[in-house]
């Protein structure tokens, strides 16, 4: 698509350009429409340094924890193994009885039903009896989405910013929020995604969506730590989520999206990251934590920068001018 005289010039679709000045750390980030969820407020967790760094994204070093609070928090400290082992199997047990209370409408339904269908025979019957069943799994799946949010509100799921240690007594929330929301993300969330359905289900999970909101993708973390304004659209297969980390460290910092964002195919978006209004952000960009796009500015890359109107429309019309590569 590029010429060959362009290409003997050095000319390349996306040259490096200018990137803004690093913005705040999120801890003094607010929402574009209000005041921060319950479940994003900072914590005494948050004494990591952070340093700027010339690509305008904040860098942050090793996170360090703050004293053990309470015996249960020095036992999951001391005893890491023990503590994720036992983490693991209260997952496994919240599920199973989440799972179950979800399938006691469609068991239902079909031991109302069902019997009678199988008795009685024929081919008829028979066929009947395959939808009956096959719309108890539909009946499980919505139950699934009213049981997920109840659980999420009665146990100990209200999710924190936070940044310290992996095995702490402090990350037990975040467990528990994104166990149950997986529930349903791998399960029955795929039905809904295109719904309105599936927002009244993300909302549920504490996550703030403004008006009109375009969400076609389930690949979605920490839902209660994510703010999106009006007339949001995220792209099919992109991943949102509010925690990385690594070497045994964790970090949840919130997600700010503001109105009429435009966020592409596949494309990532990670913790401690707020996207200004009416930006675009393109089909497999990654934007890192610390990322601050402006009101406005189109993003793209991996990692992803700021890309000029101007270069952007000679790219488009390079595209049109030359056609698709054979």
């Amino acid at each position: 698509m590029v010429t060959e005289a362009e290409r003997h010039r050095g000319w390349r679709p996306f040259p490096q350009a200018p990137i803004p000045k690093p913005a705040r750390p999120f801890s003094a980030m607010t929402p574009p429409d209000g005041p921060a969820h319950e479940c994003r407020g900072d914590t005494t967790e948050d004494t990591a340094p952070r340093t700027a760094r010339a690509d305008g994204v904040s860098s942050i070093h090793r996170p360090r924890n703050s004293p053990a609070t309470g015996v249960v928090d020095q036992f999951v400290r001391r005893f890491n193994a023990v503590s994720y082992g036992a983490a693991v199997l209260l997952l496994y047990a919240m599920g199973a009885s989440a799972l179950g209370l979800a399938f006691l409408p469609a068991l239902w339904l079909v031991h109302r039903w069902g019997p009678g269908l199988w008795l009685t025979g024929g081919l008829a019957h028979l066929l009947g009896l395959a939808v009956l069943v096959a719309a108890s799994l539909f009946v499980w799946g919505f139950a699934l989405l009213v049981v997920v949010p109840i659980y999420n509100l009665i146990l100990p799921a209200r999710l924190h910013a936070f940044r310290g240690g992996y095995f702490t007594a402090a990350a037990v929330p975040w467990y528990l929020h994104n166990g149950l929301f997986y529930l349903v993300r791998f399960t029955f969330l795929p039905f809904v995604t295109l719904t309105p359905f599936g927002i009244l289900f993300l909302r549920a999970m504490g996550m703030r969506i403004g008006r009109r909101p375009r969400i076609t993708t389930e690949f979605i973390s920490d839902p209660c730590m994510i703010t999106l304004g009006d007339d949001v659209t995220i792209g099919g297969s992109a991943h949102v989520f509010c925690h990385y980390g690594g070497g045994g460290h964790l970090v949840i910092a919130p997600v700010v999206i503001g109105s009429r964002v435009t966020i592409g195919l596949k494309a990532t978006v990670m913790g401690d990251v707020v996207i200004g209004e009416g930006a675009t952000i393109l089909a497999h960009s990654v934007l890192l934590p610390g990322t601050r796009v402006g009101a406005g500015e189109l993003w793209g890359g991996v990692p992803a920068r700021p890309i000029p109107r101007e270069e952007w429309d000679r790219y488009k019309t390079l595209i049109a001018r030359d056609g698709p590569s054979d």
